[in-house]
């Protein structure tokens, strides 16, 4: 007999009817029981009001949380009540590719106990300018084919997208001191490489749909930077960042006092040029080298 899927996604202040009405559509291709499981976390009634009727849905859980316990706290929270022994964790603003999503995952479980889908973007840019930032970052930084994830698998682990055994995520769960966005990831990459479990990164992307607006990818971006800083001060973790490591070697070189006042000095100019028409995506690392030189 197949095992059996848990699908879990957090959702937080979106509309997921089309991203859940497309994995019901696919469930056969898994080929064992497939249950879809939604936790909000604390969404704007506007949203829970558009997405409760999905509790309708045969093999669909809903639930709402009083309040938001953040992306790794929720995730686990997720893990801990589903029933199989697969869990596929999806970002609430995915959209999937095609009807092949879940079969190609079917197809691929017995390969590895953690495999990785991968995220892709619409290839022409976004008409409102404002989220082209967004978009050309993740052009440019997150959509990689999985032949050159595979080649550093752990630090291209993304748990958007992720398809893991239950037993491996209860052993390695998420993070909960990372309260905000971002590297919640990294951790369990690394905790997965220490432990010897095998990644394997295969073409399954799904289509990251929820662009943010510059300004707020620019606050997200930052509070990542903290995340990051945290990780390494606790756990001495995510060395393979080559942000924290050109930080780290500016503080060994005795630069990073240097460095941070030359940063200051250009940080606004920097800002414009982001939150323009034309942004540059190595000034980004500029700004979050600023970010991130004081927190070490």
């Amino acid at each position: 007999m197949a095992p059996g899927l848990s699908v879990l996604i957090p959702v937080f202040n979106w509309d997921v009817n089309e991203l859940v009405h497309s994995l019901v559509a696919q469930r056969a291709a898994w080929g064992g029981s497939v249950e879809i499981i939604l936790f909000d976390d604390g969404s704007r009634e506007e949203f829970r009001a558009v997405n409760r009727p999905l509790a309708a849905q045969p093999g669909v859980r809903y639930h709402e949380l009083p309040q938001n316990v953040g992306r790794a706290a929720i995730r686990n929270q997720l893990a801990a009540v589903a029933q199989h022994e697969w869990l596929l964790l999806l970002d609430n603003d995915s959209r999937l590719p095609d009807n092949q999503f879940l079969a190609r995952y079917a197809a691929a479980r017995d390969q590895a106990r953690v495999l990785i889908g991968g995220t892709c973007y619409e290839a022409a840019p976004p008409a409102d300018a404002a989220l082209y930032l967004r978009w050309l970052y993740g052009q440019a930084r997150e959509a990689r084919p999985a032949a050159v994830r595979q080649v550093a698998p752990y630090s291209q682990l993304t748990i958007n997208n992720a398809l893991i055994r239950a037993d491996i995520f209860q052993q390695f769960s998420l993070d909960e001191r990372l309260t905000g966005y971002g590297h919640e990831d990294t951790k369990f990459g690394v905790e997965l490489a220490g432990a010897g479990v095998p990644v394997l990164h295969i073409s399954n992307p799904v289509l990251h749909d929820g662009l943010e607006p510059a300004p707020i990818f620019l606050q997200k971006s930052e509070q990542a930077v903290h995340n990051l800083a945290l990780v390494f001060r606790q756990d001495g973790l995510g060395t393979d960042s080559r942000l924290l490591r050109l930080a780290l070697r500016l503080h060994r070189l005795g630069l990073a006092s240097a460095t941070r006042a030359a940063l200051a000095a250009i940080e606004p100019r920097l800002r414009r040029n982001l939150l323009s028409a034309k942004p540059n995506l190595r000034g980004f690392d500029l700004l979050k080298l600023h970010w991130l030189l004081p927190l070490l």
